[in-house]
């Protein structure tokens, strides 16, 4: 057994998530964490609305709310919809809790006294009409180096380059489109020059290792060859204070939202073990060398995962060229990976909530089953390559792959066991095509987890259901609806082989489709949990009594013991006289011409 740190990209509490956002870094997550808890592993899965920055002030001053109560309401929003999707977090938090607050400082403090924290004055772009200081990424422009209209002022997204927004050709404000002035003003710049060789001999190991996305490598090396100070506080009154004499009463400053909200995966880890009752618990994850982390965004947060993070934490262990010491919380492990999806597109279109291209989550979860959704994820996302989500794909997916394949395979097994056993059958002596079946799901285990380990999600999903594929022939093959007369005791052996078959690819389909995997374990008779679910629990602040909040959390706990929610990762023998009653349908088919002229219809009332 491994402890795995499943940390998740924290979505921002500005408005409810598209599923573009939940393609990037929720279901891949959650597919990979519940197959490493099915194998053995202890997982941590980690995360929360990240809620500090320009753009939550911005749009609470143009809804005349403060920014806590925008934070509030988005914060729910977003943890109701992604309990609604199935997602199983040991717990979600947020990053306006006392704990994210103090972790945070603690991190800076060390940082800073380790010599990487260093404060010097620079140019710094402010909105003319507002005076407020305008994030790195909320201003854009022509990029100096390769000419792309639409660079950010961090990084070119086409050429890859980290940049300054002064440097920016033509800048201009994402919020209004006004064109920034530049002043002069003192900054805490994380000192990256001093961990680059740290950084590069990181990396090295992770080329070495072979794990990586290339894509998410080459990116993350072509970073080392410009690196700068990076400023990690900013002029702006919403955020976390700078825990330091002479800054942390200054109301104007306060700490880079991105250094804070990337420190929220150990906040949240350490939130955690503080409401299990064991506040170190935490460490197992983060202090233990053996210990795996893995991270899940999409590809446009891949600087401050593979860079802006790992610069911190080895800032924090004294690792650098300025040495220094780990401080309160320890020597503290860097990711093992960073696993960075492409983009999801829209009927060929970018994702654009302002634009009105967009599909929220939850209105899909009103509409649909949350596993038609997951299953289109997992089978046609943006793993390696941007991917387009149509409504047709879906519709057709979810009817041919869904409600014809895996979905009739359930039904007509459960329904000729439940008209001629009333039970699951004994078994009789096995035939070569029992055999050949039953090693073919058994191989199943081996083959998609393994393409699950390594992030190979679309190949992992397609060799599940080409073991369904299999099951429905056999079944069709062996015709025991033919030979209930003739031969009662072979037709009950096809159907005892049938159900665990049918069994295991429930299990080899669960982290994909956790919601349906618990139907199918009843439509055989099945009870207890096999498939365990997030809770959305409302707790109180562990640091204000005065403040409470939504968590998602859940007991994720495999094996066969008391309490226990999760079976193994692996073939479950079916008992035979476990009572089999006629089957209600698992998954609901779609009108496609319907849903085309629906969903295409709402998304015109939105342009």
């Amino acid at each position: 057994m491994t402890h795995v740190l499943s940390a998740v990209a924290w979505p921002y509490a500005n408005g409810p998530r598209h599923i573009g956002h939940v393609a990037g870094f929720g279901v891949p997550s959650d597919v990979f964490s519940r197959y490493m808890r099915m194998a053995g592993h202890d997982v941590l899965m980690v995360s929360g609305t990240d809620e500090h920055g320009t753009p939550i002030l911005v749009q609470a001053e143009q809804e005349g709310v403060s920014p806590q109560e925008l934070a509030d309401r988005y914060n729910r929003v977003i943890a109701e919809d992604l309990h609604g999707l199935g997602l199983a977090y040991d717990l979600f938090t947020r990053t306006t809790t006392r704990n994210h607050h103090a972790v945070v400082q603690e991190m800076f403090r060390t940082v800073h006294r380790n010599g990487y924290m260093v404060a010097k004055k620079g140019m710094g772009a402010i909105s003319p009409s507002t005076g407020r200081t305008l994030p790195d990424r909320y201003v854009e422009g022509t990029c100096p180096i390769c000419g792309f209209d639409g660079a950010r002022g961090d990084q070119c997204d086409n050429c890859g380059n980290q940049l300054d927004a002064i440097e920016l050709k033509h800048p201009r404000s994402r919020i209004n489109g006004e064109t920034p002035l530049f002043v002069e003003t003192e900054h805490f710049y994380l000192d990256l020059p001093a961990v680059a060789d740290a950084l590069g001999s990181w990396l090295q190991t992770r080329a070495e290792a072979g794990r990586w996305r290339p894509n998410v490598l080459k990116f993350s090396q072509n970073l080392l060859q410009d690196l700068k100070p990076r400023a990690m506080t900013r002029d702006i009154d919403w955020g976390i204070p700078v825990p330091l004499a002479g800054w942390e009463d200054n109301p104007a400053k306060r700490l880079y939202v991105w250094f804070d909200a990337v420190i929220g995966y150990l906040s949240a880890s350490v939130e955690w073990a503080r409401r299990t009752g064991d506040p170190d618990a935490w460490r197992a994850w983060w202090t233990d060398p053996s210990a795996e982390s893995y991270y899940f965004m999409g590809k446009d947060n891949i600087t401050f995962h593979s860079q802006i993070w790992p610069a911190e934490l080895l800032a924090h262990d004294g690792k650098g060229a300025k040495g220094g010491e780990p401080g309160a919380f320890g020597a503290l492990n860097l990711p093992t990976e960073v696993v960075a999806s492409e983009f999801l597109t829209m009927e060929g279109k970018q994702f654009s909530s302002s634009r009105g291209v967009v599909i929220y989550v939850r209105d899909v979860l009103a509409r649909y089953q949350p596993d038609a959704l997951r299953y289109f994820i997992s089978a046609a996302g943006p793993e390696n390559n941007d991917a387009d989500f149509t409504w047709q794909e879906f519709a057709t997916r979810t009817n041919s792959e869904l409600v014809a394949g895996w979905g009739n395979l359930v039904n007509r097994t459960a329904s000729l066991i439940a008209k001629n056993v009333g039970s699951i059958p004994e078994r009789g002596e096995l035939t070569d095509a029992d055999r050949a079946l039953l090693a073919t799901t058994s191989a199943g285990f081996g083959t998609v987890g393994g393409l699950i380990e390594a992030h190979r999600q679309r190949g992992a999903v397609a060799e599940a259901m080409r073991v369904v594929g299999e099951v429905n022939k056999y079944l069709t093959e062996q015709e025991p609806w033919k030979i209930k007369n003739s031969d009662p005791e072979r037709m009950r052996s096809v159907l005892h082989v049938t159900a665990q078959a049918v069994s295991d690819c429930r299990t080899l389909l669960s982290p994909f489709l956790p919601h349906s995997a618990q139907a199918v374990h009843e439509a055989l008779g099945g009870t207890g949990t096999v498939s365990p679910m997030p809770q959305l629990r409302e707790v109180t602040d562990l640091d204000d009594p005065s403040r409470s909040y939504p968590i998602l959390t859940g007991d994720y706990r495999r094996g066969a013991g008391e309490g226990a929610t999760l079976p193994e990762w692996g073939p479950r023998p079916v008992v035979p006289g476990t009572p089999v009653a006629a089957p209600k349908p698992v998954f609901t088919k779609l009108d496609v011409a319907a849903v085309v002229e629906e969903e295409t219809e709402r998304l015109r009332s939105k342009l």
